[in-house]
């Protein structure tokens, strides 16, 4: 008896998993660091774009939002 193998949509965990740190972010958006935090705390969101928050307690900005950002399109 033959086993059939059932195929799986492959997925591209880099971009899943990409993310700019809370530096990262600022340096790109050319802004300080301390205005994302802030933002954060004030509105829960810079601009639309909400970070996850890892266990370490640092910031993760998701890349592929602070990219669209850049190119003047909605996050």
């Amino acid at each position: 008896m033959q086993t059939q193998t059932i195929p799986t949509p492959r997925t591209d965990y880099a971009s899943i998993l990409r993310n700019y740190s809370t530096d990262e972010a600022a340096s790109l958006l050319k802004i300080r660091p301390q205005t994302l935090r802030a933002a954060l705390c004030r509105d829960g969101h810079y601009a639309g774009v909400r970070p996850r928050k890892l266990p370490s307690r640092f910031l993760a900005w998701p890349a592929d939002e602070i990219d669209r950002l850049l190119n003047g399109e909605v996050a």
